[in-house]
């Protein structure tokens, strides 16, 4: 239903301009101008592929709307690049009864720098999007970045349409501009200025900060505000610690608290930079605010499931520790299998409570370290096809739910792997946290 929604809105101003019913100009003239307005349908539609409306999220996902904000943007890139590269007609080429000069290509300065602008732009807005990992920017001063030059490039990206555009001079068309546009700008302010009012009266504070492995800490915020705080074992929330509820310092971590275990919530936050690098000097007490939540990786509606196959990789065990949880609180009697893999023994978190449920409550947990003690006698290397063939090739398993959380490649990996079983791709649950 989504992408039916998408294809409506971005072809709408093709749609608008082919309604008109003007004389077509040369076919090179009327692709470059159809791919100019495609280009900036999807530009301004970008600016609802945020991923912070749950209303879009909840359908499919925080990562595949992410994914396809990015995807989306450089295919919008694409016909942007090309669009001014089409036209043929020269300057001078209107008839002498084309007195409004309909059937040729406006040059005019005018409505060409405006063009220029966005041109250049979008290219330096998705380019700074793909490279942020390596340009040295902290993360908060690009989304600032990001933003603002998303903003500016929608709004010449529409002036050009309405002064050089031949279709967009249509009063129709035209309008349809500026409310696309308004939506998209009215998208970030919601996101930067309006949403976080109503959260500045969702107060949290830190009640505590644990170090529960080599690097890594458990972070528990106590609710300031009367209410609850609704949310599924497995889902992630944009977590913003010690700065103003307006900041831009914020970054999703995945809740490894269980829903019935009360109105506290607990993240897993592992020394990465930014912020996060004195994240187990933050003091009891410290102001946090809570965006949230998100995701899918839940095991909500999936009560027909046999079995339940958690598999993580480093931190990636937070959601799944939640789900863990969940299931133990609510004494859910299927048959768990954690298997948890880590670089070395140091790295593991909650070890002994992962012991305890491992004891008491039935779970399987299968530790497997890249770098092993000399005494180590679990599994070894990474989370292969072998491990998972060793424990999951059986047909009564195959019918389980598989959820997983970890780096990119590990999840491809493991995928790959439980498909190539004969696990259903529909009782595979993943999630990545890729934002750029």
């Amino acid at each position: 239903m989504l992408f039916f929604a998408y294809l409506a809105i971005v072809l709408a101003p093709l749609g608008a301009a082919w309604a008109q019913g003007l004389a077509p100009r040369t076919p090179w003239d009327e692709l470059a101008s159809g791919l100019g307005l495609l280009a900036l349908a999807m530009i301004l539609v970008e600016f609802l592929q945020l991923g912070r409306f749950r209303a879009v999220t909840a359908r499919v996902g925080s990562d595949v709307i992410m994914r396809s904000h990015q995807l989306l943007a450089r295919a919008a890139l694409v016909f942007a690049v090309l669009h001014p590269f089409f036209y043929v007609s020269p300057r001078d080429a209107a008839p002498a009864w084309d007195a409004s000069r309909q059937t040729v290509v406006d040059y005019s300065w005018e409505g060409l720098w405006p063009g220029i602008a966005a041109w250049l732009l979008l290219g330096g807005v998705v380019a700074m999007a793909i490279g942020r990992d390596v340009c040295g920017v902290r993360y908060q001063h690009w989304r600032l970045l990001h933003g603002l030059g998303a903003a500016v490039l929608a709004g010449v990206g529409v002036l050009h349409a309405l002064r050089a555009g031949r279709y967009s001079a249509d009063p129709v068309l035209g309008w349809m501009w500026v409310a696309m546009l308004a939506i998209a700008l009215g998208a970030l302010l919601w996101v930067y200025v309006a949403a976080p009012l109503l959260r500045s009266r969702r107060p949290w504070r830190v009640a505590d900060v644990t170090r529960v492995a080599e690097r890594t800490w458990s972070v528990t915020l106590a609710p300031q505000f009367k209410g609850p705080f609704r949310y599924r074992a497995g889902q992630f929330a944009w977590l913003n610690i010690g700065h103003s509820v307006f900041s831009l310092d914020e970054n999703p971590f995945s809740i490894a608290s269980a829903p019935s275990a009360g109105n506290r919530l607990e993240f897993l936050i592992k020394e990465l930079g930014d912020s996060t690098a004195q994240i187990g000097n933050v003091a009891n007490g410290t102001r946090a605010w809570v965006e949230g939540p998100h995701g899918h990786l839940t095991l909500g509606g999936r009560d027909d499931a046999r079995g339940i196959a958690l598999i993580a990789g480093g931190v990636g065990v937070a959601p799944l520790l939640g789900i863990l949880r969940e299931l133990a609180a609510t004494e859910d009697p299927r048959p768990t299998v954690l298997i948890y893999g880590n670089r070395h023994a140091g790295q593991i978190a909650y070890a002994d409570e992962l012991e305890t449920l491992s004891q008491h409550h039935g779970t399987e947990v299968v530790h497997v370290l890249s770098e092993p003690p000399a005494d180590w006698t679990g599994p070894t290397g990474m989370i292969d096809a072998a491990l998972l063939r060793a424990h999951f090739d059986r047909p009564e398993r195959h019918g389980w739910l598989y959820v997983l959380c970890g780096p990119p490649p590990m999840l491809r990996n493991v995928e790959d792997s439980l498909i190539a079983l004969g696990v259903p791709a529909a009782n595979i649950l993943s999630e990545q946290f890729v934002y750029y």
